[in-house]
């Protein structure tokens, strides 16, 4: 793997850091018959500014699992009732591989420390930006938290929930954006930098009032404070019970109970099902009971739901959905990708070399069982970042065993 020289690395460092955080400007986009979003018409400006230097890479095994389970998904299209929808995710996935690949290319260009640096700096605008965007929201509203289905620059106003959504779109979406970095924050909180990144995660995070969003960044803490030693365990729960204890002491001056709306927020849940979940999972079922193999056809369920429901919503279940839609063939070969991606971390140690890694994937599957995430800018980053990572270790394994042999020769 070629890396930029050190001269190279200084100037292109602010264009790793632009490129990591336009993916989370995808809100912001050009419709051209599809969503043509900043990171791609940027990621193509990239690849032309370092072509002398652009390569592209082998691909991972996890990739190839993808890349098969894409084709199997994109295969269900043929049967499908709604062959045009069919055909604009097959279009779709198309070009999100192309800017996989071209994304891939561009992260392995980078030192593992100017990729960190990159994350962090995104990670910290991001939040920045998105909690500028709610207090500004907030503002707008004359700081009244009153509303229903009214967005206001960042904050959508849901059943008298004033839910932060900064940057993205939706709250859930956020906390699915933010997974990425809280872990970063979370593993890495030996910087002062660092520390404030993790600080602001948890802040927006529990300020978009997402109930299974905050789950599982719950499920994740836990999980890595299991990983850590006592020493570690200690600090860990102590410098995060700060920061929480913190900002609750800042909302009650601001008479802004948060607490309460958390409270309220899951109480809400047996009457709201899952803010209509379950409802939409249930007729996600009955559709696969009656196309099991196959499913109904790649991108069909909004179609079949509008036809017979009058809404055309999607299933809000990555894997509900890929097996109404492509089956269970389709979710096998899904579930064949989702172990090859564990069984390449685990063998690497990852878990304990590089824990954010295997924390992101854990929370992005489990936010993925209310969330439908078939093709997402977000996963597909973190898979280029996980696979550039991968090409670190080889990196050192390659270098470890030319010195060997150096050595021998001697």
């Amino acid at each position: 793997m070629e890396h930029l020289s050190s001269s190279e690395g200084r100037r292109s460092s602010l264009l790793l850091f632009f490129l990591l955080f336009s993916v989370m400007l995808g809100k912001y986009h050009i419709y051209l018959g599809f969503a043509f979003k900043p990171h791609m018409m940027y990621l193509g400006i990239l690849v032309i500014l370092l072509a002398a230097s652009f390569r592209f890479q082998k691909l991972q095994s996890f990739e190839v699992m993808l890349l098969f389970f894409y084709l199997v998904y994109v295969f269900s299209g043929a049967f499908s009732l709604y062959a045009s929808s069919s055909l604009r995710v097959m279009l779709g996935i198309f070009l999100y591989i192309v800017f996989y690949i071209l994304m891939k290319g561009i992260l392995q260009m980078f030192q593992k420390s100017e990729l960190e640096n990159g994350i962090a700096n995104a990670g910290i605008l991001f939040n920045i930006g998105s909690l500028f965007l709610y207090v500004w929201g907030l503002k707008s509203n004359g700081f009244s938290l009153l509303g229903d289905g009214v967005i206001r620059y960042g904050v959508w106003f849901d059943r008298d929930y004033p839910r932060l959504i900064g940057l993205m779109e939706d709250p859930n979406y956020f906390v699915f954006y933010n997974t990425i970095f809280f872990t970063f924050f979370l593993c890495k909180r030996d910087s002062l930098k660092n520390k404030i990144g993790l600080a602001l995660c948890l802040i927006t995070s529990v300020l978009s009032f997402s109930r299974g969003g905050l789950l599982i960044l719950l499920i994740i803490f836990i999980v890595y404070f299991l990983l850590n030693k006592p020493a570690n365990q200690l600090r860990l729960f102590l410098s995060t019970f700060s920061i929480l204890a913190i900002a609750w002491a800042v909302s009650l001056a601001m008479k802004f109970r948060v607490l309460d709306i958390l409270q309220h927020r899951f109480q809400d849940f047996s009457s709201d099902g899952g803010s209509g979940r379950f409802e939409l999972w249930g007729r996600a079922w009955d559709l696969f009971s009656t196309h099991p193999w196959f499913g109904i056809g790649a991108s069909n369920f909004a179609d079949y739901n509008a036809f017979e429901y009058g809404d055309n919503l999607v299933v809000h279940n990555t894997f509900l959905e890929v097996l109404t839609e492509s089956g269970v063939i389709g979710l096998f070969v899904y579930g064949l990708f989702v172990l090859t991606v564990l069984y390449q971390i685990f063998r690497a140690n990852f878990h304990l070399k590089h824990p954010f890694l295997f924390l992101t994937f854990l929370g992005f599957m489990l936010q993925m069982m209310f969330l439908s995430l078939i093709v997402n800018d977000m996963f597909l980053l973190y898979l280029a970042i996980l696979s550039t990572y991968f090409s670190y270790e080889d990196e050192k394994v390659q270098s470890k065993e030319s010195n060997r042999m150096e050595r021998e020769a001697v």
